[in-house]
């Protein structure tokens, strides 16, 4: 086998088109959360198309992890990397991540009428609490697969008590920073061997570090530049909350919230019922931006704005992906790395339950009702195997009927 510093970059097989459709097909089918989304990739990619083996697959899904942003979506934007080139790339972004943007931004029209009615308080209201009993959910799923033993329990406790007593930005990155360090320390006999083949992709390692060098100039600078408002402070709010983020989808929330909750761009109530409804839509949960974009007034609603919130929140986790990818193969193959990542994934638990309780469960679980049909929600996902868009119709369905019956 080639060494990977000296193989060339393999040429594409496939065409860019091919990946769009490819990617447009799961962007209106895949439901279920990142989890769901790489196993469907799985069955389409390794087994029906067979763009790649088994083994560079999760190769690619341990390094999409590792890395800030929603995890599906850098290894869908990887895949489409693979098979098309560049284009590819952007082709399997845009097929994978337009529906349910649009979705969520068609949405977003609608949600300040609908929050000054009865009818649409309660619709909201409902989609409040499926937005705790998903995270619930979450946490749970995520405990079990990521805390197996006491050492990762602890750092996920340390993660959850960092997140409370520090502010949510500043909180999270010590949390994160923490984590690797005691996975670092205390986690390598857990950290399982690196795979022998090494995953060869179409990008250069002077692309590469070009792409880390934006990634920190568009961290650094926006802040420096930006007001209190305008469309620069807003592309700064969603860069730094896509580029922070570890776990995916659901630990973003927090980090959201931060950056347009706080200085008042938003109501807590439109977040939280855009939010819910993000979990009926098919494709990545970061789209969620859309809505948020398009619901923002100081910078104005609209498609523009959505447009640039939607891009903001993804960019940051695509330029690491493409960066760190021509230097992955050495990296991954050293136990210190992976034990990091094991402390990483703890911690990551301890920002979702951090998160679980403010604000997702402090704002929407108002009475007991509310709570019984929280426990209904979370019951329905994790017992019976409910899909989420049948809990969002669930949730919708009982706000209704709570503001109707007064």
């Amino acid at each position: 086998m080639q060494h990977p510093d000296s193989a060339p970059p393999r040429r594409p097989a496939g065409s860019p088109w091919e990946v769009f459709l490819a990617f447009l097909k799961l962007g209106l089918t895949s439901f279920g959360g990142p989890v769901a989304h790489l196993g469907y990739f799985r069955a389409e990619f390794v087994e029906r198309r067979r763009w790649l083996s088994e083994q560079a697959f999760a190769e690619l899904v341990g390094l999409c992890q590792f890395l800030p942003g929603p995890a599906s979506s850098k290894a869908g934007f990887a895949l489409g990397l693979l098979r098309g080139g560049k284009l590819g790339a952007v082709a399997a972004w845009a097929g994978f991540t337009l529906p349910s943007a649009l979705a969520m931004l068609l949405f977003a029209r609608g949600a300040a009428d609908l929050a000054a009615s009865p009818l649409g308080a309660g619709l909201l209201h409902g989609l409040k609490l499926v937005a705790v009993a998903i995270v619930a959910q979450a946490v749970w799923g995520m405990a079990r697969a990521l805390c197996p033993d006491r050492v990762r329990a602890g750092i996920a406790l340390a993660s959850l008590a960092v997140v409370t007593l520090l502010p949510v930005s500043a909180g999270q990155v010590a949390a994160i920073v923490l984590g690797a360090v005691a996975g670092w320390w205390l986690c390598r006999d857990s950290a399982p061997a690196a795979p022998a083949e090494w995953l060869a992709v179409p990008f250069s390692r002077k692309a590469g570090l070009l792409c880390l060098a934006l990634f920190g100039l568009l961290l650094v600078l926006p802040p420096l530049l930006a007001g209190e408002a305008g469309a620069l402070a807003m592309f700064d709010a969603f860069y730094r909350a896509g580029a922070l983020v570890f776990g995916g989808g659901h630990v973003v929330l927090p980090l959201l919230r931060d950056g347009v909750v706080a200085p008042g761009w938003l109501s807590d109530d439109i977040f939280l019922a855009g939010y819910g409804a993000a979990q009926a839509m098919p494709g990545p949960l970061f789209t969620f931006a859309a809505f948020l974009g398009a619901s923002i007034q100081p910078a104005g609603a609209g498609v523009p704005a959505a447009a640039l919130a939607l891009v903001a929140v993804f960019l940051p986790g695509l330029l690491l992906l493409l960066g760190v990818l021509p230097f992955w193969a050495a990296l991954r193959a050293r136990p210190a790395a992976q034990a990091g990542m094991r402390g990483i994934n703890a911690a990551v638990v301890g920002l979702l339950g951090a998160a679980l309780y403010a604000p997702v469960w402090t704002s929407a679980v108002l009475r007991p009702l509310d709570f019984l049909l929280v426990a209904a929600g979370f019951l329905l996902l994790t017992v019976w195997r409910v899909s989420p868009l049948w809990i969002v119709v669930f949730g919708a369905t009982a706000g209704l009927g709570i503001a109707v019956l007064g």
